[in-house]
């Protein structure tokens, strides 16, 4: 890392003069040792987990496993309870429910909170799992349950509402569609009866996939709503196809409803994948829009996602009747089979030189995805590492349906090794073998940032991911190293020490990125001389146009003549 050092090598911040700004953003107050010290990062995130008010006015009607700081200590103990649990196939009582809760870090809140399982044959025993379904998750090698199935699950299967927070990877998609494939049993004419809502269509993609799966040898019939299938709802009812699943997109959707090609009455499972997403302004009226459409009194729903701030408690409190909330590990961590690595580049050149390094020395691991702020910017970063003859692509919402889904299959392939995203590509896309997640621009909230690095470690494999930051992204440093801590990270003292960023601060960067320069390390004076001969080139073709158009009108004139 010969690079990163020569960035800084002779700097000198002092507390007075014209570097006092420098000083204060990389150098806190010097902090007092506290016992209490370690758990801070901890407990700034844990203050926010109690969406509902429940855990101080109801605490005989809330269960919680796993509470408390995660020091080197309590993930030995995490360990060995897990391993004295490895052998349990069945879960009977309470006790057997909380230690396998805790083994499993499974929060949870709410009244009446079912047992979670322990195994699929424990699942099976319990809810008379239906033969198909044992069939196909033998058929597809779903072995073992993860924690959130464990748990959301025979939730579901008792006609609960839920709230489930669980890092990216960790089988949330299996873990509301079995439930729902479960009580749907077979195809019906009555049409939708479940609704799967994703912010993305490669989302909506993705999960269409998985149902399918789940859903072979029964006949069910399942539809993601693209142009094609829209078009062929817009039929008379009485020729429209009868499906009993439904998958799209908000505004996909809503346009449907809109024109009375889609009737949501008799939907009794509605699931919403990454609901931070479909709760914040830019979907929020297409949500309304789409839960005013499910009108059935026997209405399930159940809210998903990676992450979940706090500003969506009051707007999960009204469509939601007596939810039961299930926490994976902490509200806003990442996996911990994630080694998340921060990276002081200097400016946006020594980001460039960073990942130039990162090829040269063998520490860039394809395939790797490659985050930034903007299309603009992924099409600049693109343009550079295309120029070093890196095997690279970019996608981004100016590329046509077909180009996206044809870059995501030669990345998925191998063909591609280093895909360049901007932030929509992080919701859910699983990308099988992910080794490495370059953050080149600062992500500009933690639910990003768990997002984005959400695409390596997946299913229980190792992955890494480094981001990159510079003197204007300093600010905000101190919200992601809590997230580095709450998922088992090594984390330096003096990152520990630097201060949190202004709620004030948060938002500003939430609704505005940083305004950073251009993408290169060519000198100021090439770009110039580029410019300058751009402006000559340009400058000659006008000037000849005027002539081109002179000769074609006499020429017309001489044939007219004629």
């Amino acid at each position: 890392m010969d690079a990163f050092r020569l960035l800084g090598a002779g700097a000198s911040f002092k507390k007075n003069g014209k570097f006092a700004r420098d000083h204060e953003l990389f150098n806190a107050q010097p902090a007092r040792r506290d016992p209490a010290e370690a758990a801070r990062a901890e407990k700034d995130i844990e203050r926010e987990l109690d969406f509902f008010h429940t855990a101080a006015t109801q605490p005989s009607a809330s269960v919680t496993a796993d509470e408390g700081s995660l020091s080197k200590k309590r993930k030995r103990n995490h360990n060995d309870d897990h391993a004295a649990n490895g052998s349990l196939t069945t879960i009977t009582t309470a006790e057997e429910a909380n230690a396998h809760r805790k083994a499993n870090r499974i929060k949870v809140t709410g009244t009446d909170v079912p047992y979670p399982f322990a195994s699929f044959s424990d699942l099976l025993s319990r809810f008379e799992l239906r033969s198909f379904l044992k069939r196909n998750l033998d058929k597809y090698n779903f072995n073992k349950p993860t924690p959130i199935q464990m748990q959301a699950i025979p939730i579901l299967l008792h006609k609960r509402d839920l709230l489930a927070i669980a890092p990216t990877g960790s089988g949330k998609t299996l873990a509301f569609v079995l439930p729902m494939v479960q009580d749907l049993k077979a195809h019906e004419s009555a049409g939708f009866r479940a609704l799967i809502i994703s912010p993305t269509r490669e989302l909506a993609q993705q999960i269409y996939n998985e149902v399918k799966k789940l859903t072979e040898g029964r006949g069910m019939k399942v539809c993601m709503l693209t142009k094609a299938t829209a078009a062929t709802q817009a039929q008379a009812p009485e020729l429209r196809q009868k499906f009993d699943i439904l998958i799209s997109t908000p505004l996909r959707l809503v346009h449907a409803l809109q024109q009375e090609s889609i009737d949501l009455s008799n939907v009794r499972h509605l699931i919403m994948d990454e609901a931070d997403k479909l709760f914040e302004l830019g979907f929020l009226e297409q949500t309304d829009e789409i839960l005013a459409a499910c009108s059935s009194p026997a209405l399930q729903k159940a809210l998903f996602s990676a992450t979940l701030p706090s500003s969506i408690e009051q707007l999960a409190n009204t469509v939601m009747k007596d939810p039961v909330r299930v926490i994976i590990g902490s509200k806003e961590a990442a996996a911990e089979t994630i080694d998340q690595k921060l990276v002081y580049a200097g400016n946006e050149q020594g980001k460039l030189i960073a990942i130039r390094n990162l090829v040269q020395t063998g520490g860039l691991k394809p395939p790797c995805l490659v985050f930034v702020q903007s299309i603009e910017r992924a099409k600049a970063l693109f343009h550079e590492l295309v120029y070093d003859g890196l095997n690279v692509d970019v996608i981004h919402g100016e590329r046509t349906k077909a180009q996206r889904d044809a870059v995501i299959d030669k990345f998925r392939e191998g063909q591609i090794w280093i895909l360049i995203a901007t932030d929509v590509m992080a919701r859910g896309i699983d990308f099988k073998g992910v080794n490495l997640v370059i953050n080149y621009d600062f992500p500009q909230s933690v639910q990003s940032y768990v997002h984005r690095i959400g695409r390596t470690g997946r299913a229980g494999r190792r992955g890494e991911a480094v981001t990159y930051f510079t003197k204007d992204d300093a600010e905000y440093l101190k919200s992601i190293v809590n997230v580095m801590r709450q998922s088992g990270c090594e984390v330096e003292d003096w990152l520990l020490k630097l201060k949190k960023p202004s709620q004030e601060a948060r938002k500003k960067l939430k609704k505005k990125p940083v305004d950073r320069r251009n993408i290169s390390t060519q000198p100021k004076v090439f770009k110039e001389k580029r410019a300058h001969k751009k402006d000559i080139i340009e400058n000659s073709k006008k000037k000849k146009a005027p002539q081109q158009e002179v000769v074609t009108a006499s020429d017309h004139e001489g044939d007219e003549a004629d």
